[in-house]
């Protein structure tokens, strides 16, 4: 159930990402992490220490508001 959450939560991402024409690299600078964690976050596999801190600065980092990855 949650693995299904976190693979649309991570297309979410990749879904503003692109329609800011963003990189994964520049996002994750803008981020803070390293593009391979973000791919990671991506693709749905979530690391055991993925904070909402970090959900929240995607979110930032994209324009959006953070309810816009989270919900349904």
């Amino acid at each position: 159930m949650f693995a299904m959450r976190y693979r649309k939560i991570g297309a979410k991402i990749v879904y503003f990402r692109m329609l800011q024409g963003l990189t994964q690299e520049q996002l994750a600078e803008k981020v803070g992490i390293s593009p391979s964690y973000l791919s990671k976050i991506e693709h749905g596999a979530y690391p055991k220490n993925l904070s909402l801190t970090t959900l929240l600065l995607i979110a930032e980092a994209l324009t959006i508001d953070i309810c816009e990855l989270i919900k349904e």
